[in-house]
Parts: C-alpha cells; structure tokens; sequence
C-alpha cells in the first residue's frame, strides 16, 4: 500500500478511510508492506511507485508476486472486491502473526555468530534493509553482508563536520566493495536556520542535542523511511550507562511505529573491541586512518577526541558535558529517553 505523508506529517484522509475500510473487512492483514510517498519528497519511494505507475493521487495498492509486473489498484474497496475478499479473514492480523513469527526467530539466533544473525535479516527482510555505515564495526557488518551475496543497501550521514579522513574511509570502503553507498545530508534550509540562529559552535553553550537533531536525527529519518529493517553496529561495551542492554534485535524504539513498523539489528551486540579489530585486521578490510592516532568512536570533529585505554569508547564524545549518556540521539531517544 502506497500512503502518502502530507507536508505537515499527517496521513491523508483517503489513506486513512482506506485502511478503515480494509480494517473492518478484516482484509488489512493481506497488506504486506506500507510505502510512504511523501508530499515534500518527490525522491521518496511512494513519489517514485506513483510516478513509475502514472499514478495521480494516494493510497493506491500494487499486488503481485516479486519478479513479476504488479497490478494497481487505486480503490480499496475495488481491491477488496477484486482480490481480497474471498480470502479468510485475519485473525489475528496476518501481519501480527509474521512479526510474532519473525520475534521468535530472532530470539533463536546466536549472538556469537554475527554472520548469521546478518544473513538471515537479509533473507527475513529483503534487499531495502540497510546497514548504516559510520565506523570501524559498521565495515565489518558490510563484509560480513557481501560475503553472503545478498543484496542490500549502505547508507552513511554526512553532517558537515565530519574529518576528511572520515571521507577519504567512506570513499575507501565504497571502492572496496564496489557497491553504491548513499550520502545522506541535513536538509539545507533548515540546517541554513539553524547556523543563522545559533551559530555553528552552539552544542558547546547549549549541548550537542540540537545540533545532531538537525545534522543527524533528521537525515536518519528519511534514510529510513519505507525500510522494513536496519543494522547498526552498536556494542554493549560502547558505553555500558546506555547500551549496557542492547538486544540482538528489536522493534526500533524511536523511528518505528505501528503504521511503519521497522526493525533494528544489532549483530555485533556481544562483540568487544578486542574482538572487532581481530576481524578487521584477519579480513583486511578498510579502517579509519584517525583510529592510528588514538580515536576509538569518531563523529563530527568538534566533538571527537582521541580516549585513553582506561576510558569508554564514548568518552571520547562531547567531554565537556556533564551528562554521561555520550548519544546524539541516533540510538536513545534524548527527548523522552524511551
């Protein structure tokens, strides 16, 4: 179901009616995937389907089997007539009942064996999972990824203050791999508003969270609209006061919703540091040359500093505050902390 996002976040109303409608014709379970086509994003994936289909106004449905050109239906209750409603009704939601599915797989995993985890989210979810790709452990999910020859796709954040040797890595690992990787960056206009307001050094008055919200937050949002998955590379030994606990997978707590469910993949959650510079010195795979000068968890270069033996990983991030979360908002929710 293609649904479309008005400029000011709601849904429109024949979206809405339209779910209503297949909702009490208990048909809303059939609906495999939401894709969201975004009324100030003509790039988002619903603009695109809408576009590629000649297709003028939202919701309309694409029903078919991978492979093959999918029918479209513009008319829910047309859908419902035409496909759905000979079919048993779902009870429970037929979605619900392939996400209980998907849990109970995942809690089955090992999370000693990270190359697993990796292949069976590529295989559970399909080729628009994402990997986002920053530092040292997300190049070891990416290896780890290509070498089960399943499509999938790379997305990195470009603040605009990350250290060229930052660029020059991510330039390196697209190279090495020869796939595409995707350069997310901050919507101009309102990092534009932003620095006219504030300045381009606020985060060291006022705390980092403002900032990243613009640079960081915001483009990971639209990096992971329509996604039904991503992996990160998080580690519980990053920083133990905020992801002592991290799972192997959950339902992603901050950029998830029940309209959008999206899932979060953490394969390298057990792993320690020790561990993750074994691999990626046994595999040979491209490093950031700012980890040879004492950086252990790099960001943006204002607020990333190299860390003693004795520190976290995270320590190294925005010492000058005195809260000891160490996030920028990617991973903890810093405005309810959910």
């Amino acid at each position: 179901m293609i649904k479309k996002r008005l400029s000011d976040g709601t849904i429109c109303k024949k979206c809405q009616e339209a779910e209503a409608l297949l909702k009490r014709r208990g048909a809303w379970g059939f609906i495999d995937t939401i894709i969201w086509a975004d009324e100030d994003d003509p790039k988002s994936e619903g603009m695109r389907l809408a576009k590629q289909h000649e297709v003028a106004s939202a919701p309309f449905f694409l029903v078919g089997k991978p492979g093959e050109e999918p029918t479209v239906y513009t008319s829910a209750l047309k859908l419902h007539r035409s496909v759905l409603r000979d079919r048993p009704m779902t009870t429970p939601d037929a979605a619900m009942s392939r996400r209980v599915s998907q849990e109970a797989e995942a809690k089955a995993l090992d999370e000693d064996e990270p190359q697993k985890v990796i292949r069976w989210a590529l295989e559970t979810f399909g080729e628009n999972t994402a990997i986002a790709f920053s530092g040292a452990e997300d190049v070891i999910l990416i290896d780890m990824a290509f070498k089960t020859g399943l499509p999938f796709q790379v997305f990195v954040l470009d603040t605009g203050r990350l250290h060229p040797e930052t660029l020059r890595f991510v330039e390196n690992v697209r190279v090495h791999y020869g796939i595409p990787i995707q350069v997310m960056h901050p919507e101009t206009q309102a990092l534009e508003d932003f620095v006219l307001e504030r300045g381009l050094f606020s985060f060291f008055k006022e705390g980092h969270e403002p900032c990243c919200s613009v640079r960081k937050v915001a483009p990971l949002r639209r990096a992971l609209a329509n996604r039904p998955a991503w992996l990160t590379g998080q580690r519980r030994d990053q920083n133990p006061a905020t992801r002592g606990e991290l799972p192997l997978v959950q339902p992603d707590p901050i950029f998830g919703s029940d309209d959008a469910p999206l899932t979060k993949i953490n394969p390298l959650a057990a792993w320690t540091s020790d561990r993750v510079w074994t691999y990626l010195n046994a595999e040979r795979v491209p490093t950031n040359t700012l980890h040879d000068q004492g950086f252990r968890s790099i960001g943006c270069a204002p607020c990333t500093r190299p860390v003693t033996a004795e520190q976290t990983e995270r320590d190294g991030r925005w010492w000058w505050e005195a809260d000891l979360k160490r996030e920028c908002g990617l991973h903890l929710d810093l405005t309810g902390d959910k």
